[in-house]
């Protein structure tokens, strides 16, 4: 068995840019523009409101990962055991 050290760049071929743009990505609360970069302390949100607007949604419990709850003749916990 034989290991592939051959090195993939990811830089252009001309080399790597001396200034790189900042990415933008949306933000999750509002839908606007937002720098992923270290510059921006709120990264992925545009703003300290929209992140704190964020956190106060999952401290309220406004996010929710839906589930089905069985049915009221049937008993919660293990399958196996009923």
């Amino acid at each position: 068995m034989f290991l592939n050290t051959t090195r993939v760049s990811m830089c252009p071929p001309d080399g790597p840019s001396p200034i790189a743009k900042p990415r933008l990505v949306s933000c999750p609360n509002c839908g606007g523009d937002s720098v992923y970069a270290l510059s921006n302390p709120h990264r992925p949100f545009c703003s300290e409101r929209c992140r704190k607007m964020d956190l106060g949604a999952w401290a309220s419990e406004s996010f929710r990962v839906p589930a089905e709850a069985p049915p009221d003749d049937q008993e919660f916990g293990d399958p196996k055991l009923q």
